[in-house]
């Protein structure tokens, strides 16, 4: 799959833009804060619905505008798809594929697959369990509209049932109606913790080879699906934390408090590990994601790399542009400087300035490392 183009209007420093993209490597450099990221969250966005920042749609609409409208271009499989997204400060965003207005983020599940890697997603593996928990929910509801339509139903209940514990704090509601709640949770969270699991062993397989070879042989990555609570328990454990619940206002376990656990040798590297096993666990994590999506779909995601080389050492840089050179890829920079040293292919290459963007001629882009 590939996307052909993208069309922003009114979309973050963008006034108006239109872009053609290479099949092969697209890349965006210039300085810090001109409008690289925002380009490549675009095409994110498309694909996803959603930001890879976690961005409200509102955030996303140029200063002093009401509307934005991002429309892109996708080939898959010889079919092209044209999906619009209008994204508005006071409702939520239209969402159209060929034209066709759409009701659900799950209707475009299954058009494309989107991988964005950040100089964030290096801390995924020291940083808290959220993070872990958006990685797995990210990778899982672009595969499967199941999954998507269960987790919405999960958090919706989650939010109803601690909303209902406050209210029952307060004398509001009586506490008869949990049962209801509990039993909707946990019946949604039962199938996700399912599918957790099985997507986790399945990228676990995957992780510890590239692992090995970014290693040199030297390091067995282990990576291991954290349940919060056991699904044969999880009713009872419902059951048996409601005072504490109660007291606290929240849902003390559950799906929404899971977690995945990287280790070398048993040792817990979130803990124990060095900064340099744990930004090559996360490199290797997101690297897999790769390898699982062309396992699960029989094609090739597109790759999103947003400055992330610069906050790599050149054995790793290295390894991940070998990585990447038969997937679409889009890369953010401040200069080009590591292509040149690892002889990479820029097919396509744009200087981006305050909002504008400009094609670098071809000469230029080979001199770059073509």
């Amino acid at each position: 799959m590939t996307v052909k183009s993208v069309k922003l209007d009114q979309f973050r420093n963008y006034e108006s833009l239109e872009l053609q993209f290479d099949p092969g490597t697209n890349l965006f450099y210039g300085d810090n804060a001109q409008g690289k990221t925002n380009a490549l969250e675009a095409v994110y966005l498309c694909g996803t619905t959603r930001s890879h920042r976690g961005n409200r749609d509102r955030e996303m609409i140029r200063f002093g505008h009401e509307e934005a409208h991002v429309r892109m271009e996708l080939l898959k499989n010889d079919i092209s798809y044209r999906i619009d997204m209008h994204l508005k400060k006071s409702r939520s965003k239209g969402i159209a594929v060929n034209g066709v207005p759409v009701r659900k983020a799950s209707d475009l599940i299954g058009i494309g697959n989107f991988i964005f890697f950040s100089p964030e997603d290096l801390n995924i593996i020291k940083n808290g369990p959220a993070e872990r928990r958006r990685f797995l929910d990210m990778e899982l509801c672009q595969l499967s509209a199941v999954y998507l339509s269960e987790l919405a139903s999960y958090n919706r209940a989650l939010a109803q049932r601690n909303q209902l514990l406050k209210d029952i704090a307060s004398g509001k509601e009586d506490r008869l109606l949990l049962d209801v709640l509990d039993e909707q949770l946990v019946h949604f969270g039962l199938r996700i913790m399912k599918m957790r699991r099985e997507f986790s062993a399945e990228l676990s397989e995957i992780v510890r080879e590239i692992h090995r070879k970014l290693s040199g042989d030297r390091e067995k990555l282990v990576l291991t699906y954290e349940r919060s609570v056991e699904p044969e328990a999880f009713s009872q454990q419902l059951f048996m934390n409601r005072e504490r619940d109660l007291r606290t206002g929240t849902t003390n376990c559950g799906p929404h408090r899971d977690d995945l656990c990287f280790s070398i040798e048993e040792a817990d590297i979130r803990r124990y590990g060095s900064q340099g096993q744990q930004r090559t666990a996360a490199l290797s994590l997101k690297l897999s994601e790769i390898e699982l999506v062309r396992k699960r779909i029989h094609d090739t995601p597109i790759l999103l790399l947003d400055d992330v080389l610069s906050e790599l050492d050149e054995n790793r840089q290295k390894y991940l542009l070998e990585s990447i050179h038969d997937i679409q890829t889009m890369i953010s920079c401040t200069g080009v400087d590591h292509f040149v040293r690892n002889h990479f292919r820029i097919d396509r290459l744009f200087y981006v300035k305050e909002g504008h963007v400009t094609e670098e001629h071809t000469e230029k882009s080979s001199e770059a490392g073509m």
